[in-house]
């Protein structure tokens, strides 16, 4: 029995390759350009094919094995065909299909994160890596993020979040402050009544003391420095009190003689200065003369 390379070289075998050959339709062509295609199956039919090639292509570079420049031949090759496919996308538009543009895929980082990165490596706008060639020596700085500067704040950021419930004028609003203080409150208040009933007590008995004129040894053994002051106080006020009653039972000065007052008395002393200068500048004579004239032209001075 022969050989199946000997079948296939048969005249009979080749004879029949070449008329299923002769039957299939010729092989097409893609457009090299998008504008070129008119009929809008034909453009949807061809972006199909860059879509598939496009997908074979990224899966075979997730293989780290392949080699740096295999890589980078890959990389290129599928940025071409991604170009290459939004040209045929903005011809379906034009012949009123719809929008696959819309709705593309976006760029992300070795941890899925979207990135938006127009031009990351110099070599045109929307280049894009995929799959290993995001690794490798160069790619990977590009997708890690700047370390965050922290900037310092300003005192107008500061301020600016400062309102009245920093300072505590709403801690009454939420009613946790009522809840919290109402117990102490009473406490408090309970504790400086009896603290007020006990030092009433103390001052009507330092009174009753006061007014008899003893003091009595038990009250003041049992006072202590505040209730002291309290007594001294008591004391005080009494001798005020007596002091004020005594000056009212006191009869008022009468003067029965007019008084001089602040501006008669100014007068009185300038006048004697005047004289004194006088008598020590000028003669007795002088004096006498000066005297007669002030009573000829009737002057009281």
């Amino acid at each position: 029995m022969a050989r199946n390379e000997e079948k296939a070289q048969s005249m009979l075998n080749r004879f029949i390759t070449l008329k299923a050959e002769e039957k299939k339709k010729p092989k097409e062509r893609r457009p090299f350009l998008a504008s070129e295609c008119r009929d809008l199956a034909e453009a949807d039919k061809w972006r199909q094919q860059i879509m598939r090639e496009i997908g074979r292509k990224v899966a075979e570079i997730q293989n780290e094995g392949l080699g740096e420049h295999r890589l980078r031949d890959l990389n290129d090759e599928i940025n071409k065909l991604i170009r290459e496919k939004s040209h045929w996308e903005r011809r379906i538009v034009e012949l009123g299909g719809p929008n696959y543009a819309k709705h593309s895929a976006k760029m992300t980082d070795l941890e899925g994160n979207i990135v938006d990165v127009p031009n990351p490596s110099g070599r045109g706008p929307g280049y894009r890596y995929f799959g290993a060639a995001k690794k490798l020596p160069g790619v990977r700085e590009l997708f890690e993020k700047p370390p965050e500067l922290r900037k310092r704040r300003t005192r107008y950021d500061i301020y600016k979040r400062i309102d009245a419930s920093y300072y505590g004028y709403r801690d009454d609003e939420d009613g946790v402050l009522e809840r919290v203080e109402g117990p102490a409150e009473e406490k408090m208040r309970a504790e400086a009544v009896a603290e007020w009933r006990r030092l009433e007590e103390i001052r009507k008995e330092a009174r009753m003391s006061v007014k008899s004129g003893e003091v009595v040894t038990v009250a003041k053994e049992v006072l202590f420095e505040e209730e002291e002051e309290v007594v001294e106080e008591e004391r005080r006020r009494e001798r005020e009190r007596e002091w004020k009653e005594r000056s009212e039972k006191e009869r008022e000065f009468v003067v029965h003689v007019p008084l001089p007052d602040d501006k008669e008395i100014e007068r009185m002393v300038l006048e004697k200065k005047k004289m004194e200068l006088l008598s020590k500048y000028s003669s007795e004579v002088l004096l006498e003369e000066q005297s007669e004239a002030k009573e000829m032209l009737n002057i009281q001075r």
